[in-house]
């Protein structure tokens, strides 16, 4: 990984990043770092990252269900999602300029890395 910044809008992008990979894999949802879905997550972090933590565990089973390279992935991707969840409370409220141009660069850095790691599994 590179840099990891907990606690920071940067590394809460990097988080973000994770879950949404974690349900490629595991049903081939594509659009990563649609407008839409990054604005949901910097409009109330904490409450957003609470919804996809709910369902991780799901899409983990069902992922490594696939075996092979998706299996691979997987384990690599859910290990960071428990790295980037730092222990100190997210935001509960909608995050600023700056911020939010935080969270995009650390989304589509943690996307980039996924993207080279497993190009065939993740568009």
């Amino acid at each position: 990984m590179t840099r990891v910044e907990s606690g920071t809008p940067y590394g809460w992008g990097r988080l973000h990043a994770a879950f949404q990979v974690l349900e490629v894999l595991a049903v081939g949802r594509t659009g990563l770092g649609t407008p839409a879905g990054l604005r949901r997550t910097t409009n109330t972090p904490r409450n957003h990252f609470v919804e996809l933590l709910r369902g991780a565990g799901l899409l983990l089973l069902v992922t490594r269900e696939k075996g092979g390279d998706h299996a691979r992935a997987v384990e690599a991707v859910f290990g960071d999602i428990v790295r980037l969840t730092g222990p100190q409370r997210m935001y509960d409220k909608s995050l600023d300029e700056r911020q939010i141009a935080e969270f995009r660069r650390g989304h589509a850095d943690q996307v980039a890395e996924y993207r080279k790691a497993w190009e065939s599994l993740v568009p």
